[in-house]
């Protein structure tokens, strides 16, 4: 089978090399913006031409969620314009498209998990972009499929464990919000559940949750970080998200109902904590 990764230097996509390196039934191709420009029609064209892709995996996304406010065409570019060109090149070469979107669709006013068929209400630009680039994906390729996802973590790029670990080490105290709420997922096990759906028997297309099971607050997130990694030299309050205001709104309730991935694909989900220790073993290796 042969297979396209793209924004493959990410936290995904470096998570996608794993899991799939260790089988030799796949060609994969992984790519960034210096091996293929998602935003050049022309490009993509030529690369669909000289390689027979089977399967796209779109791990690529502009995801600086308040740089974007004052970037929104930049982040357009890459959440819609270059999900569109990358689906229609896709489609007319007969490739499969997976692609990653985010909690960040709905409003965050729910109190509970979201289903695939809830209203969409994106508070900022970051999440409006993603939900048109869901459209505009479906608009070119309507046999799709779309991963929403949250709160992604993993020992690569910058990410929130990461950012707590080396502030755990460095500060005497920290205040972590706890009124947002949602469940932290480790990026190998969304890799996991590509792989699944790449190995399916049956291709259904369509809109999936995942993230691993579990809700918990960042701020017990961040004292279960501290608690794993035997961090204690650090006190960690509670406050509230208006006390770091964002030039982006935050969900305030971001739990995804997974129901569907697991009864469509077989998908075994993980819970947070025992994904997160599985992570900071793999940092601890690397030290």
């Amino acid at each position: 089978m042969n297979i396209l990764i793209t924004g493959a230097n990410g936290q995904l996509g470096n998570e996608m090399r794993n899991v799939l390196s260790a089988h030799d039934c796949y060609n994969v191709t992984y790519t960034d913006v210096a091996e293929l420009d998602l935003t050049d029609a022309q490009a993509l064209c030529n690369f669909f031409d000289s390689h027979d892709i089977d399967i796209v995996v779109n791990c690529a996304a502009y995801t600086a969620v308040d740089a974007a406010e004052d970037n929104e065409p930049l982040c357009r570019l890459i959440n819609v314009d270059a999900v569109k060109l990358l689906a229609t090149a896709a489609q007319a070469h007969n490739a499969r498209v997976i692609h990653v979107s985010t909690d960040y669709v709905f409003d965050g006013k729910g109190h509970r998990p979201y289903r695939e068929d809830d209203t969409t209400c994106p508070q900022s630009v970051y999440g409006s972009t993603k939900l048109d680039g869901e459209k505009a994906l479906f608009g070119a390729a309507p046999s799709s499929v779309v991963l929403r996802t949250a709160w992604l973590y993993s020992p690569y790029g910058k990410n929130f464990v990461k950012t707590m670990l080396m502030l755990g080490k460095t500060r005497d105290s920290l205040n972590v919000v706890v009124d947002q709420v949602g469940t932290p997922t480790y990026a190998r096990d969304l890799a996991l559940a590509i792989k699944a759906i790449i190995d399916a028997p049956q291709w259904v297309p369509g809109i999936y949750h995942f993230s691993d099971e579990g809700a918990i607050s960042w701020y017990d997130f961040t004292k279960a970080i501290h608690r794993l990694a035997g961090i204690a030299t650090c006190n960690v309050s509670p406050c509230m998200s208006d006390q770091f205001p964002a030039k982006a709104a935050r969900p305030n309730y971001s739990v995804l109902d997974k129901s569907k991935i697991k009864a469509t694909y077989g998908i075994t989900i993980p819970y947070w904590e025992d994904s997160l220790k599985h992570c900071l073993n793999r940092l601890k290796e690397n030290e």
